[in-house]
């Protein structure tokens, strides 16, 4: 993989993402990046070129964050580096088969799109799953009691939402966190 490509995308994020806090920020997209490494790693038969850069670009076109179009945001700066447009058109792909209100109950049809589904889906359970939770909901004016529905209706289902073993696995001890926090919320 081009490290110098990498850098390039990260350097574009950090840009893009600038001052977000509602954990739909520069950091996010770089555990997805992770975990789609992680998990890639256990996988056979795909583009780590389309992974890596589905995994760093896969917000920046996000429908809650920004008004763009065709994944414009994410052309823009592919274009700009160079990738051809046959590869663009796969990255977008991915990109587009990401989002869990988009895609609900649809799993995505490449490798590629599997592997950075789940990445995205790891970061929104266990602990900073929570975080995040509570961050979004915060800045766009949820109570506590309208974020915590967000674990039921999104974030407990996850687990069985998985597409590859090693995400399966991975999500098993993050689901796992949820319940046992979601718990202590009731008892508290």
């Amino acid at each position: 993989m081009n490290e110098v490509l990498v850098d390039e995308a990260i350097g574009f994020i950090r840009g893009l993402f600038a001052n977000r806090s509602d954990g739909h920020d520069v950091e996010h997209s770089l555990r997805v990046y992770r975990n789609a490494k992680k998990i890639a790693s256990c996988e056979c038969g795909f583009d780590e070129e389309v992974v890596v850069l589905a995994a760093l670009l896969h917000d920046v076109d996000d429908s809650k964050l920004f008004e763009t179009k065709d994944n414009a945001n994410a052309r823009g700066f592919l274009n700009s580096v160079g990738i051809s447009a046959g590869k663009i058109d796969k990255i977008c792909a991915v990109i587009n088969s990401v989002s869990f209100s988009h895609n609900r109950g649809r799993r995505p049809d490449s490798v590629e799109g599997k592997i950075v589904q789940d990445a995205d889906r790891l970061d929104a359970m266990g602990a900073i799953g929570i975080a995040r939770t509570y961050a979004y909901g915060g800045s766009h004016g949820r109570s506590l009691e309208m974020s915590r529905q967000h674990f039921y209706d999104k974030l407990l289902l996850l687990k069985d939402e998985m597409n590859t073993e090693k995400g399966r696995e991975l999500a098993q001890r993050r689901h796992a966190f949820l319940e046992a926090f979601l718990n202590e919320l009731e008892n508290e």
